[in-house]
């Protein structure tokens, strides 16, 4: 039992990170501290303020702390430990993922385009961040639609000599081809970045100018297309449910909870207009009040997202030191509102409102999950209780890049994070017994020697030979009480005359297509079938991609990345002449003659 009075006695009264381990030296808990002293004091009062906490005091061995030079200093160390080594008590969100932007490049044609990742300075103009790839992509749609401005890569811009299928239906003005002169393309440009940035209106004014000026030179082809630029913009600000007198940056933040279940969402306010928004369901947050939870959220979300100087509440918290931290993480002066008022306290509403939906929508999910799971386990005869299942699928085409996928089905929900695909070689072309063979021993040896989970069902997306192969691989493992079903196409492969394969003397079954033990069956299965398809044509375009250009004598990976770049793959690079292939940086006459040659 860990003895704190002679540990807490040497704790300075200073900022910093503590970890609480238990006798294994596993890491419990991360927190961080204005004052270590105080904080870790704390734990060890006569009354504790959870039973989660009493509980987890209890596998205490060891405690080891850093100080560090601030309280966000603490916060960003605390981030990084928490992501690194998942404490089993503290609360977890999960969002690995950067934001999207939209940018607009530094072209001299500036191309309108999707971009994750880290903003390169100088390379345009960067509007964001978005809390979606949806809401990216529906803005892009909106601008091409009003503005009109190409969205095509370089290569392709570069090499056209016609107008594309977007100008036809005016999405684009074709400046590939010279239909709009610089200073007006650059003009639209400037546009779409005022649109951006929140001033609809000032943009609404300068094009309905253009219509008139356009209407009194009786240019009416001119002033018709002004005219629908016009009627778009005004369906954009009718269609904006969320709007402020100032060009305001926020982002809201509600918490709620419902029936064990919380959830965190997030609304962004950029220059006044509502992107969109986006939920979160934190890990280990049972027995946590919400204000912890949302606490949980602030410091580990803006660890590597942007900051914005305005964050909305629906939960008190200390606003002033939590600000004070990511204003000094931030470099700019960040203020926490926890009792808005006016249209603020309705942006507040509202995300607390789609909180508590998400909340909904994920029981109402869960129940239907667990209806399909019971159905299914009825229908199989199983005597014990299944939660865990695990899909395996095969994809090649005519043995080429044979890719297998695994899939997890657990906590009544898909578990992306624990997907799996093996590259699978040392076959024959076209082997799917071997290929199954492979797969299954790879999964499963690691398992059978302790590392990982056991699934209570595994799935086999083939008949009655892959059933056969996979039952061997399980008893060579000595894995014999796991269950196993192949899932066989139906005739014409129609979905709902699927045939439920045993590995054992039991006759095959065909539920009714109605049957919800059906349906989730087909659900894991198409899930496992995208996911190994998904890999298959990766290593495809990879492999085929490698192949034809590696055979020419003086091609390395850097030349053959530049001629795809340039050309935009290798149907670009069929096309073009010896002269233009001679063209790209690195490529002598004699070699673009070779590289000629292999596609003709």
């Amino acid at each position: 039992m860990f003895d704190p009075t002679e540990f807490l006695a040497g704790l300075p009264h200073l900022p910093g990170v503590y970890r609480m381990l238990n006798g294994a030296a596993e890491v419990l808990y991360v927190g961080k501290a204005r004052d270590l002293k105080k904080r870790v004091s704390s734990y060890f009062q006569k009354t504790q303020p959870s039973p989660r906490i009493s509980l987890m005091l209890t596998q205490v061995a060891a405690i080891e702390t850093t100080v560090t030079r601030s309280e966000a200093e603490a916060l960003l160390l605390e981030n990084n430990l928490i992501k690194g080594l998942n404490p089993k008590y503290n609360i977890l969100f999960r969002d690995d993922k950067s934001y999207p932007y939209i940018v607009l490049t530094g072209h001299a044609y500036p191309r309108l385009a999707f971009h994750r990742g880290v903003q390169q300075h100088g390379k345009g103009q960067y509007f964001g961040p978005f809390p979606n790839s949806l809401a990216v992509r529906d803005s892009i749609h909106l601008l091409q639609k009003i503005f009109r401005l190409r969205t095509c890569e370089d290569s392709v811009f570069n090499h056209r000599s016609r107008p594309c299928l977007l100008h036809q239906i005016k999405r684009c003005t074709a400046p590939c081809v010279g239909l709009i002169t610089r200073e007006q393309y650059l003009d639209d440009v400037r546009q779409a970045a005022e649109f951006l940035q929140g001033k609809e209106q000032a943009v609404l004014e300068n094009v309905e100018r253009k219509m008139l000026t356009a209407a009194e030179a009786q240019h009416y082809e001119d002033a018709a297309l002004y005219r629908d630029q016009i009627q778009a913009l005004r369906k954009v600000q009718e269609r904006q449910f969320v709007e402020s007198g100032s060009e305001t940056d926020a982002d809201v933040v509600a918490v709620a909870a419902k029936s064990e279940l919380v959830c965190v969402n997030l609304t962004m306010i950029r220059a006044g207009r509502h992107l969109g928004d986006k939920t979160f369901f934190p890990q280990n947050a049972e027995g946590h009040e919400p204000a912890e939870v949302l606490q949980a959220f602030i410091e580990q979300h803006y660890d590597d997202k942007p900051v914005p100087p305005l964050i909305l509440l629906n939960i008190e918290l200390d606003a002033e030191a939590l600000g004070g931290v990511l204003a000094e993480q931030a470099r700019h002066p960040v203020r926490i509102v926890t009792r808005p008022i006016g249209e603020r306290r309705v942006w507040v509403s509202m995300a607390e409102k789609n909180a508590l939906l998400a909340i909904e929508q994920r029981l109402s999910q869960h129940a239907t999950q667990e209806t399909r799971l019971a159905a299914l386990i009825e229908a199989l005869g199983f005597t014990e209780n299944v939660a865990r299942i695990e899909c395996f699928d095969i994809s090649h085409t005519m043995g080429e890049a044979t890719v297998a996928s695994c899939v997890v089905y657990d906590l009544a929900a898909m578990q992306n994070s624990e997907y799996r695909r093996y590259n699978i070689s040392g076959i024959e072309p076209g082997d799917d017994y071997g290929a199954m063979r492979s797969v299954l021993t790879r999964r499963y040896q690691k398992i059978a020697a302790g590392e990982g989970k056991l699934p209570d069902l595994i799935l086999i997306d083939g008949g009655k030979g892959q059933v056969g192969v996979a039952h061997e691989v399980l008893s060579e493992l000595g894995l014999n009480e796991i269950e196993l079903v192949g899932v066989a196409k139906g005739p014409e492969r129609k979905a709902g005359l699927e045939e439920l394969i045993f590995a054992d003397d039991r006759k095959p079954i065909q539920l009714r297509p109605d049957h919800p033990g059906l349906h989730l069956i087909q659900q894991i299965r198409d899930e496992a079938h995208r996911f190994a398809i998904t890999g298959h044509r990766a290593q495809r375009g990879k492999k085929r991609t490698q192949s034809v250009l590696d055979e020419i004598d003086g091609i390395g990976p850097k030349r053959r990345q530049m001629l795809l770049t340039r050309f935009g793959g290798l149907k670009g690079i069929t096309n073009a002449s010896v002269d233009e292939i001679a063209k790209v940086e690195g490529i002598s006459q004699a070699l673009a003659e070779k590289i000629y040659a292999l596609f003709h």
